[in-house]
Order: structure tokens, then sequence, then C-alpha cells
């Protein structure tokens, strides 16, 4: 099946800026994130796709390979490979070198400077993959930071032959297949097609006396348990790089890299836009009227804002530095507070009574919102 473009998948322009593909990919993952849809297949795949057209088009470098040769510029996407993996770029032409004589080269090598022994030399050690983990924490943890620690399963170096591939740590030979050059060559009709050598995967060697535990790979499937840093004001979306906890290379080679994707937990009170944070709050009826102090949540306590007589709905408070700080200047964003006036609900005779009384005596030239809805609505009723 065909991947959607990235751009079709968040709902944006191919030129839409980074802060457009930001606020996008926001909607959808709080729309798709498992929490929301426990048990829903189909929901978690779609906040996988995101998380990964996302990663890809917030990237300079990236973004230009896609919108250059599309999905062929990936080799395994940017989501979540095997065991989480996450993929890198590749050679766009591969797709000429499956066609031509798999990823060896064959004729498309030979007419492009390649050409047979193109592999020669070719190390057994090879570094292992880069893999991705998805970790989701609380807005406070995002505000303050903290220390969280992953528990993942990846490929780690086999304990019977310390990561070599051979049990006796006897090296390697010239692979018998190819004579060490890494690569056959086949025929296929007019065509001498060149491929890589099924036997020493293109290296042109294998190992002496190999491994029984781990097949000659030098790395065994393990659970891992790694500790991360997230700094305060990390962001939806952000990408911790932990250097060196990805798969452990193959015959002793370097580890790859394990790319940590931040995902912030929605929060009962407060939403966040950047560095600022929103907050709604009730407001009785008689301080609205009347004025006075309230007192309202922020992420370190509490805090108080003094209400002006007359105060009307969807009045916005602004707290200085009561927000998320910034993780590049440092700086505090604000805390926004939009008060809801709240009409009582419950009144005895007395309390309508009184109510009744004071209404009457108010009258509407005391009400602002309404005499000015009625003056722009009296056209309707001449």
């Amino acid at each position: 099946m065909a991947k959607e473009d990235y751009y079709e998948l968040l709902g944006v322009g191919n030129t839409s800026d980074k802060a457009e593909i930001k606020k996008a990919y926001r909607k959808l993952a709080v729309k798709y994130h498992p929490d929301k849809n426990p048990d829903d297949a189909s929901a978690e795949a779609r906040f996988k796709e995101i998380g990964e057209a996302y990663e890809v088009l917030m990237d300079d470098d990236k973004r230009a390979a896609y919108d250059r040769f599309g999905h062929a510029a990936f080799s395994q996407g940017t989501g979540p490979s095997r065991g989480g993996g996450y993929g890198g770029f590749h050679d766009p032409f591969d797709v000429f070198r499956e066609v031509f004589g798999g990823a060896g080269g064959g004729i498309f090598e030979e007419f492009f400077g390649g050409g047979a022994g193109g592999n020669r030399g070719r190390k057994v050690k090879q570094r292992g993959s880069d893999l991705r983990y998805d970790l989701e924490i609380s807005l406070e943890e995002a505000a303050f930071g903290a220390e969280k620690e992953l528990e993942l399963e990846k490929l780690a170096p086999c304990d019977t032959c310390d990561g070599s591939g051979s049990r006796a740590n006897g090296g390697t030979d010239v692979c018998s297949t190819c004579g060490g050059l890494g690569q056959i060559i086949t025929s296929r009709g007019f065509f001498q097609v060149q491929q890589t050598c099924p036997t020493c995967i293109g290296s042109g060697a294998t190992v002496a006396d190999p491994c029984p535990a781990c097949e000659s790979s030098g790395r065994t499937h393990k659970t891992s348990r790694i500790k991360i840093q997230m700094p305060a004001g990390i962001d939806e979306g952000s990408r911790l790089r932990s250097s060196g906890n990805g798969d452990a290379g193959t015959r002793g080679g370097p580890s790859g890299d394990l790319y940590v994707i931040i995902h912030i937990a929605e929060h009962e009170i407060f939403e966040r836009d950047d560095d600022d944070l929103y907050c709604e709050m009730p407001l009785s009826f008689g301080k609205a009227a009347l004025g006075g102090e309230i007192v309202v949540p922020t992420l370190e306590g509490k805090a108080s804002i003094k209400v002006p007589a007359g105060t009307q709905t969807n009045t916005i408070f602004r707290l200085r530095d009561k927000g998320i700080t910034n993780i590049r200047n440092g700086k505090k964003g604000d805390l926004l507070v939009r008060v809801h006036v709240e009409v009582p609900t419950k009144l005895d005779a007395d309390q309508k009574e009184k109510l009744k009384t004071f209404t009457d005596s108010v009258g509407e030239e005391n009400s602002p919102l309404s005499e000015s809805f009625l003056e722009k609505a009296k056209r309707f009723f001449q």
C-alpha cells in the first residue's frame, strides 16, 4: 500500500512554515493519542503516521530530501521500525539498483562509477540501527524537567562471544562464495548482473568458528534500562538523542543511537501554547459585580488575582512569569486566566425576591452589554 503524502497527512500545504506544521500536528496528536483511543489499533497506527510526518517536515534536511524524492528518500521512514527503530536516509537510486541487480549495484553501478569489486574491503563490523522511543510525560515534567528511566528491548552485544560473533574469537575468513569480493555476478538474459553476496552480506568475509548463541552476528535481544534527563521547557514532539543506546553493531561494530520523542499528556487544568499557559476559572456572580480577589492555581502553587467590579465572562487576566521556561533563552511565559461568571441556580424564595428587587433597581441602563446589543438589534424590530 502506498504511503500517504506527509503534507496531506497533517492537513498542511507544502509551503507551510514550521509553526503551521506544529499546530496541525498537535491537534492530530491529541485526537489520535492511544490514551484517548484505547484498544483502537487504527488510531494508534494513525498516531505513529502523523508522528513520522511531523518528524520529517520539521527537519530542514529531511524535508528537503522528501520534497525532492518523496518517501524514497528514507530507507525505513522516520517512524518505528524493528524494535522501535529509527530509520535514516538512504540513496534514492536504490530503487533502480533493485531493478538492475539488487543492493549490490549491477549494471547500474557500472554505468555510474561502480562495478565489480565495488564492495571489496567492506568491514564485517557494521554500526547498529538507531532506535525510536515514544515517551509520554506530564505537563509538570515538561515545565520543570525530569529524569526518566526507559525500559526497552534492543540488540545488545552477545555475552557468549563478547560481541565478536566468533565463539573462540577466531576472527574472520575470506568468504568462499564470493572470494572476498562481497558480490557475485549472475546472468539475466543479455545482462550480467552484480548482486550482494548472500553468504557474507557484502562484507567479503565470514566469521571463523561462529558463535551459536548469536549465530555469528555478535548480538542478541535483551531488555535494557536507560536513564534520560529532560530539560525544563521541553515541548511536544521534541527529540532527545541518547548516543550509543541504540542497537549494538554487528560483530563488535559501534552501536546506533536512541531517539526519544516527547509527547505531553493533557492536563486537567492547564493548556499549553508555546511558553504560555491557559486556564479557565469560575467567578461568582457577586464577586463579578462587586469586585474582589480570587485565588487561581499555577504550576508552582497558588496565586491571587484582583478582579475589578463589573467583570464580564471571558475577561482574561495575565499573570507574568507563571508559564513555561523557554528552553533556549530561559525566559518564562505567562499564565492567562479566562473567567466565566457563574449564575446561581438554586435560590430560595427570599433570595429570589431580593434578586428581583436588585434587578429592578439596577435597570437596563446599568447593563452596558445588553444596551449595546439592543441598539444594534433595533433595525430588526422596525
